[in-house]
């Protein structure tokens, strides 16, 4: 549980991004589904349901193992969207440049967790992310097997059926395929179910190509709530590998912005990537 010793995460980011998080204190949380897993949930759906199928049919139940098919890919016809802003346990690591700090040419903000676990209260949770194919010990597998050897209707419209698809679908947000599993993530989830209690007002970036929704939180307040400020927070800042930022400007940065103790906290990454062609 190596997991539970580790006291920073790390947030790799391009130079926009972290000006949006120190200077305008906004964390973005943004659609899941449009992050690099393109299975993201749905991933975790469609493995839960093999593994209650596979149980059913082993339990010689083959009607009620073809009707949780039958409503799994109904259900997954939907899309569900949950936020998330993510981070790793890993420090200067080439692979999260590559795929989040703009290829290397970004930065790395070092966050505190005990901060981000306080933080996290109400609509917004702090996950781990699982990596793993089998979801046979899942308890979501128990609980539907359960509804189908009841004998009930097994529809979407029954209420039991509609709160264990509701439950499945909040547990898919912390499964990923195994193929990425060197991110060792934890996510700072908005879950798709429980944003009626998430008091903050979407917004919308238009790019030439499409139109990207996310929810901006306010860091300066959650961090308010808690007793700490943004310095507090934010442990170090490091500038990527194969970028040209001035480390003596982004210090000047800082401190014209009013982030004095973040400027002894910047360095420049160890990483040995080389430069991207574009």
């Amino acid at each position: 549980m190596d997991h539970l010793r580790r006291r920073i995460l790390y947030h790799y980011t391009d130079f926009q991004a972290l000006d949006g998080i120190l200077r305008c204190a906004q964390l973005r949380v943004n659609n899941v589904l449009r992050m690099n897993d393109s299975a993201e949930m749905k991933h975790f759906m469609n493995r839960l349901c093999a593994a209650i199928a596979d149980r059913l049919e082993r339990e010689g139940r083959p009607e009620q193992a073809r009707r949780i098919q039958l409503l799994f890919y109904e259900e997954l016809q939907k899309e569900y969207s949950a936020f998330a802003a993510c981070f790793s346990f890993h420090r200067d690591d080439a692979a999260q440049w590559e795929r989040y700090g703009n290829r290397g040419r970004g930065v790395c903000i070092a966050l505190r967790r005990e901060y981000l676990e306080k933080i996290a209260r109400g609509a917004l949770s702090l996950q781990l992310v699982f990596y793993q194919d089998n979801m046979a010990d899942h308890p979501m597998a128990e609980e539907f097997c359960a509804l189908a050897r009841s004998g009930g209707p097994m529809s979407l419209d029954d209420p039991a059926v509609k709160k264990a698809m509701r439950e499945a679908w909040a547990c898919s947000v912390s499964y990923k395929h195994p193929s990425f599993s060197s991110e060792y993530e934890m996510r700072l989830v908005v879950s798709p179910f429980e944003r009626a209690e998430f008091d903050v007002r979407p917004c919308y970036h238009i790019t030439k190509e499409r139109i990207k929704k996310y929810y901006p939180l306010d860091l300066k307040a959650m961090c308010g709530e808690i007793g700490v400020g943004l310095e507090d927070l934010v442990e170090e800042i490091i500038i990527g590998p194969v970028s040209t930022q001035s480390l003596a400007i982004f210090r000047d940065y800082l401190r014209d912005n009013g982030l004095n103790g973040l400027a002894n906290r910047v360095s420049l990454s160890d990483c040995p990537l080389r430069g991207l062609s574009t």
